[in-house]
């Protein structure tokens, strides 16, 4: 795998969390980041770069990683009162990545995304995510509503974000162990999904659009989720 771009191969180098057998810089990039005379970067023109991560936007740095350490669900409910956030076939990889980011400056315990019809960690998400991939733990599942009935039975509440839900946002105590379950762009939550949800959540629109992004909507509520649970 190739990361490209500065914060996603520094947060890789930082994280520690998998295994990064080289990384190249044009010379005007490694100049003026002292970070990269410690990952021992070979000066490479930009054609190269491009050439090698595939991607016009590597702001001259790539690097050569492993595979993505994805850890497993059950990991990630050992935590004690887990903050979970759980992507129900979300497709996008901009938005994973801006979840990711989200959630990883929000302080949730991880992330649980699907094994099929999903985005997965590419390079393109860890650009999109500005590294955050590298610090977050994130599972893979194979079933959704599965995993959400393994929450409840270590004791999470499994709220669902849906736009026409009754009840708002901030009802919620949101205390103790907890999953915010997303939607996929365009379509939501499917509907086992959605039944496997203690509640269904919404937030106020008060414009005209009928919905927000899904990555916006999932920042909005990991905050509102992170005020509940540390008021101070």
């Amino acid at each position: 795998m190739i990361l490209y771009g500065h914060n996603p191969v520094r947060e890789a180098l930082r994280a520690g969390r998998r295994q990064i057998d080289q990384v190249w810089a044009t010379e005007r990039t490694a100049a003026r980041e002292p970070w990269l005379r410690s990952a021992r970067a070979r000066v490479a023109s930009a054609e190269e770069i491009e050439r090698r991560s595939g991607s016009p936007y590597h702001q001259g740095v790539c690097a050569e990683a492993g595979g993505y350490p994805y850890v497993s669900a059950p990991e990630l409910l050992a935590v004690d009162e887990p903050f979970i956030v759980a992507l129900d076939e979300l497709q996008d990889p901009q938005n994973l990545g801006a979840i990711a980011r989200s959630a990883e400056c929000a302080g949730a315990t991880g992330l649980v995304i699907c094994e099929r019809r999903a985005a997965a960690v590419t390079p393109a998400v860890a650009k999109a995510s500005a590294g955050a991939v590298e610090h977050l733990r994130i599972a893979r599942v194979r079933n959704m509503a599965d995993f959400l009935a393994d929450a409840k039975q270590v004791g999470a509440w499994c709220y669902g974000a849906d736009a026409a839900a009754s009840t708002a946002y901030d009802a919620p105590d949101y205390r103790g162990a907890v999953v915010l379950v997303i939607g996929a762009e365009g379509t939501g939550l499917r509907p086992r999904v959605a039944k496997s949800c203690d509640a269904l959540v919404a937030l106020p629109l008060r414009g005209r659009t009928e919905s927000l992004n899904a990555s916006a909507a999932a920042a909005v509520l990991m905050y509102g989720i992170l005020q509940r649970r540390h008021p101070a």
